[in-house]
């Protein structure tokens, strides 16, 4: 098995149970995709949620509701146990005439040998609008 194999397919089972954490804002989820010591950056230039329980909390703190995005995703490469996922959320209009946000994401994930996170990074862009 090739470098890239090795992370490519975590990445992928990682990415996929982010999405069902991301739908159940259970704690239990949440908790289970990254090590104990891991940090989260919300944004490349902000301070990070440092440890799994100050990502539960942030987490849950800035949660979104089921069925209010759609989002789609796939693995743009791998470097080691780096993995970046190019992505696309697009989140439901909030009012009547209201037209939804959309985003272009870029993840940087750095995983353990466990697979869990160690570190997670994100990196988004509004799409412009009509």
């Amino acid at each position: 098995m090739s470098d890239r194999d090795s992370t490519y397919a975590p990445a992928r089972r990682w990415v996929a149970a982010y999405e069902k954490a991301w739908r159940t804002n259970d704690p239990a989820d949440i908790r289970a995709l990254f090590t104990d010591d891991a940090v989260y950056s919300t944004e490349p230039w902000g301070p990070p949620w440092t440890g799994v329980d100050a990502i539960v909390d942030g987490w849950l703190k800035a949660r979104d509701e089921p069925g209010t995005y759609t989002f789609e995703w796939d693995v743009a490469g791998v470097d080691g146990d780096r993995a970046f996922i190019q992505a696309r959320t697009v989140y439901a209009p909030e009012g009547a005439g209201a037209k939804g946000r959309a985003y272009r994401n870029l993840w940087v994930i750095d995983f353990a040998e466990d697979d869990r996170a160690r570190a997670f990074t994100e990196w988004y862009m509004t799409e412009p609008g009509d």
